[in-house]
């Protein structure tokens, strides 16, 4: 959807056909050619054009006037990465304003003026907009720079994969900076002047060590180092420091004064690139992030680093007890160049597997209104729209393919290739330009600013990868790098190009690695910096590097596809639904966003307020590359229950959308909803009722997806319905597979189709959180020492004791102690306890609290049952944290069986600290869960 809207029209000149047929040979789409005219550049069976169309323009400023990329000489042949978080440098979409809008690095934010860099810090965030947007803005706490300098303009001069590099000169001066996210430090190289430090007031000076200064400017502690033998001096609100022979300096914004010593040490490792690697092996998804750095002075070559939530949660790295404030919640500090995350894959398959519960006539009737529309494509011409519609038929190939309706499903895949041949082959009505300049290829006609402003092509280019990904599985042929495979990989090409040494696309555009997630605007050009709003359009084009690089054999495409959809999926998690409740300011008052701004989040879309929309922009379109959003099913329901508290009602606009989303979650409930209200609804445009039912009906009798259990091809999945796990798998292959789970079980597969069971031998070495519970067997803590099955408790907390610092790992130490009596319950096969406890330790470090489950399954006193779980480490951050069974068993005694006027005792203590730490009591976020029916 759209980043933002457009404005008029004009054309600028036209790209070099010869270059890039050179670079399509090189980076693996297949011979180069010879163009057959100057404008038409071929591929495969396909083309495009190196000149626009007549009467449409490329990236223009605001007022309609050509632009061009603003770089310095030492980068005008590197592919700008538009789409990013600093693009206003390279992007001046607005035409007064030559050097950039605020940048939102995390923790520090920026923005290029003449005299220099603002620098800022925001740790306290604005509710606006009538409370449907938060925002930590960008507000200067100082500028960096040097004395006198007055550019005329800033410019990009070198950037990598999160830092970037802006330059001013004024003809007497110079300056150029490198920032990044997760930076504490900007590292400054200048001449013709000193160093200067200009405060938004005048600063308090906590140290003095000559060439090391640390001051305090409304309310953040900074520290300048200047070159060994200079000194700062200050005067009102201004410091400068001499360079002497040198030409370097830095700063840092520190997390307390007392890291200054730390921060110093790495002051002078000036960070020179940045680099993040991926791979993936048997379910995971494991990713390296790491800086480059330079010695200015001395030998050091460490440094320090903020990760993301969505980061340190997956990192077993070691982390400093020191934190940041950003909008995406608590960044954590690393002391090194590099980290390493880890993450089981997020589940794809191009369709949900065939099922008993689907009625085939009734399927059938909804895929022939689909496959007979007399205007298949509703008269859509632009990128978008028709790549909804691609969409659209793509999800009904492998549907109409299950129930045997073999001539529908080759109907629907000549429909989709026409359309796609039609596009990828220049001179038409529709077809793909690249513009040399901005080396970027734009597809015509154009919708939402994906020309002017090169907003949402990872949105609209989506639609075709994944399209030509189903294509691709009843027809290698058609997609193969000589056919019109090359066309799909130039698409690639330019909305996620995994290569650096490309000269035709940038890395990457629109996918941010640091970040975690893709910006769609851009030129990035707004005072809250870039946004995204449409996350699960950018999932979509992940989704489809998946299908299309197994349909294809690049196990490399396919990979690409992993990582990005894997990581993304987090950051949604976490970003967009708030899924641990712990990003959001508390004052937000919202449970999901619609859009994702560099300064905050909002519960909007750009172009209604109405929240089924707002609510399902992040959920469509609904697809095998969804089942992520199944791992956060308390956040699901959370989001669903907002929509129908603001809309007044259930969902009538979107309802088809909203109910595929909800069952996700709770497939019953959606079912309930499709069996009340399937018969006087429109479609959202980019679904149909044939897929909505064959979802909802294929969930409803497979039950949720568990994203605990990964396989290890990524085209497989998990449902869990009760006590039943159902493994899916599509095997791409042209020989039989077994494919191999994370919980030990196995299915095979045959030769190019899906498969379904429940799995074979194993055990359940790694079942991760269990799905949320029926009724019945979830049990409340309440102060006092009380357990229960009553809901509409009043939140409380309770105080954990202090292990004064002794270990008491595997011993209860002055124990909370929750209990219940006269329990009757019949053990459930196969499950086991859980738990989900909200702990506190303040901005206590190095505490740990432990849980302790026991059962008297007859009432007598006597405990039968009894298990310990490993402790959790809590962190010196207030606010909640999630202690879970998923930590994993310490030991355990005795056997379960019925309870029969039983008694089931939970106790919680610290482990190991010195301080108290406390747990949230009288929520449904504090539970004990036993495996009793």
């Amino acid at each position: 959807m759209p980043a933002t809207r457009t404005g008029p029209a004009t054309r600028t000149g036209p790209a070099a056909a010869l270059v890039l047929v050179s670079a399509l040979a090189a980076f693996g789409l297949g011979p180069a050619a010879t163009p057959a005219a100057a404008a038409t550049v071929p591929v495969g069976s396909g083309s495009y054009s190196d000149t626009r169309p007549a009467g449409t323009s490329g990236p223009t400023t605001n007022t309609g006037a050509p632009v061009t990329p603003k770089v310095t000489s030492a980068a005008k042949d590197k592919p700008v990465p538009t789409n990013d978080w600093w693009t206003s440098l390279a992007f001046q979409r607005y035409g007064d304003n030559p050097y950039s809008t605020p940048m939102y690095g995390h923790p520090l934010t920026y923005q290029a003026t003449a005299g220099g860099l603002e620098v800022g810090y925001p740790t306290t965030p604005a509710i606006v907009g009538e409370g449907r947007q938060y925002e930590y803005a960008h507000k200067r706490d100082l500028t960096l720079g040097i004395t006198g300098l007055n550019s005329p303009d800033t410019k990009a001069d070198d950037w990598s994969d999160w830092t970037v590099t802006p330059y001013w000169s004024d003809g007497a001066r110079t300056l150029r900076t490198t920032i990044g996210h997760g930076l504490p430090f900007v590292y400054a190289k200048g001449s013709g002047g000193n160093a200067q430090i200009t405060t938004a007031a005048a600063p308090t000076v906590f140290a003095d060590q000559g060439n090391v200064l640390g001051i305090t400017v409304a309310g953040h502690h900074y520290a300048l180092f200047a070159p060994s033998g200079s000194d700062w001096t200050v005067s009102g609100s201004t410091v400068t420091a001499g360079l002497g022979t040198k030409d370097y300096f830095s700063l840092a914004v520190l997390p307390s004064t007392d890291a200054l010593a730390m921060y110093k040490k790495y002051a002078y490792s000036f960070v020179t690139g940045s680099k993040a690697s991926w791979s993936y092996t048997g379910g995971t998804v494991n990713a390296t992030y790491t800086l480059t750095t330079e010695a200015k002075e001395g030998t050091e070559r460490g440094t320090l680093q903020a990760l993301y939530r969505h980061q340190w949660l997956n990192t077993t790295d070691a982390l400093t007890p020191y934190t940041y404030v950003s909008p995406r919640g608590t960044m954590k500090v690393r002391e090194a160049t590099s980290f390493t995350t880890s993450q089981k894959a997020s589940a794809v398959l191009p369709a949900l597997p065939k099922t008993n519960a689907v009625d085939t006539a009734r399927l059938r009737g909804y895929l022939d209104a689909v496959a007979n529309d007399p205007d298949p494509f509703k008269g859509y011409t632009d990128t978008y729209w028709t790549g909804k519609v691609l969409g659209q038929l793509a999800q009904l190939v492998p549907v109409a393919d299950q129930i045997g309706e073999t001539a529908t499903r080759d109907k629907l895949l000549a429909l989709m290739k026409g359309r796609l041949q039609d596009w990828f082959t220049a001179g038409g009505a529709n077809e793909f330009s690249y513009d040399q300049v901005w080396k970027t290829l734009t597809g015509y006609p154009a919708s939402y600013g994906s020309d002017t402003e090169l907003n949402d092509h990872h949105f609209h280019y989506s639609y075709y990868v994944y399209a030509a990904a189903i294509v691709a599985q009843y027809d290698q042929a058609w997609a193969a790098d000589s056919a019109w495979g090359g066309m799909v990989k130039t698409l690639v090409r330019d909305a996620a190009n995994p290569s650096r040494t490309d000269s035709a696309f940038p890395f990457l555009r629109g996918f941010d690695v640091y970040a975690g997630h893709s910006w769609a605007s851009g030129h990035q050009g707004f005072a809250a910096g870039n946004n995204q709003e449409s996350s699960s359009e950018s999932i979509n084009l992940s989704a489809g590097l998946v299908l299309l690089g197994s349909a294809t054999g690049d196990t490399a495409l396919r990979d690409l596809g992993t990582y990005l959809l894997t990581t993304e999926s987090e950051a949604i998690a976490q970003y967009w639904f708030d899924a641990d409740q712990q990003v959001f300011p508390s004052a937000f008052g919202h449970d999901t966003v619609g859009m994702v701004w560099g300064s905050g989040a909002a519960y909007a879309t750009w172009w209604t307020a109405n929240p089924e929309e707002i609510h399902g922009i992040n959920a469509l379109p609904l697809t095998g590359g969804s089942l992520h959003l199944g791992g956060e099913k308390a956040a699901i329901r959370r989001n669903i229950a907002e929509m129908e508290r603001e809309n007044g009602g259930l969902a009538v606009e979107w309802r088809d959308i909203l109910w595929e989303f909800q069952a996700l979650a709770d497939p019953a409930s959606a079912k309930s909803k499709w069996d009340a209200g399937n018969a006087g609804y429109t479609p959202e445009q980019g679904e149909s009722k044939a897929h909505t039912y064959h979802w909802i009906s294929t969930l409803d009798t497979l039950g949720a997806p568990d994203a605990t259990v990964t396989g290890d091809i990524p085209s497989s999945a998990v449902f869990t319905k009760g006590t039943v796990r159902t493994y899916a798998a599509h095997n791409y292959g042209a020989t039989a597979r077994t494919v191999t789970f994370s919980d030990g079980k196995t299915l095979t597969v045959p030769a190019r189709s899906t498969a379904t069971g429940t799995g074979t031998g194993g055990g359940d070495p790694d079942p991760g959180p269990d799905p949320e519970p029926p009724t019945g067997n979830t049990f409340q803590l309440r102060t006092g020492g009380v357990l229960t099955t009553a809901a509409g408790g009043t939140a409380g907390a309770d105080t954990i004791a202090s292990a004064a610092g002794a270990n008491y790992d595997g011993t209860p130490h002055q124990p909370l102690v929750y209990e219940i009596k006269k329990v009757n319950g019949t053990l459930a096969p196969g499950a086991a306890t859980a738990f989900r406890l909200q702990l506190d330790a303040g901005t206590t470090v190095g505490l740990g609290q432990q849980a302790r489950i026991s059962y008297d399954l007859t009432g007598d006193g006597t405990f039968d049952r009894t298990e310990t779980y490993q402790y959790f480490a809590t962190d010196p951050v207030t606010g909640w944290e999630e202690y879970t069974q998923s930590r994993g068993l310490k030991s355990a005694t005795g056997t379960l069986g019925d309870l029969k006027g039983g008694t089931v005792r939970l106790e919680v203590w610290n482990a190991i600290g010195n301080g108290t730490a406390t747990l949230q009591t009288g929520t449904d976020r504090s539970v004990l869960v036993i495996p009793f029916s």
